[in-house]
């Protein structure tokens, strides 16, 4: 098991599912203006974190949500 990795199963599985929405609002043209550009490039954060399975913000405070 990979120890670098600091999110659990659900917590990617949410992260990825909130990236896609979010980027759906934006690119999809449901959100439109600031805050549609601000969907298009905030999406991919958690989108971005929940595939790879690491937060460096939970790096940064030593947190995990993976307790293997």
């Amino acid at each position: 098991m990979n120890t670098w990795l600091n999110e659990s199963g659900l917590d990617r599985v949410i992260r990825v599912v909130l990236g896609l929405a979010l980027l759906a609002l934006g690119w999809g043209g449901i959100v439109t203006g600031g805050l549609g550009v601000f969907f298009k490039i905030i999406g991919f954060v958690p989108l971005l974190t929940g595939l790879v399975g690491v937060c460096p913000a939970y790096m940064l405070f030593k947190f995990r949500t993976n307790k293997a």
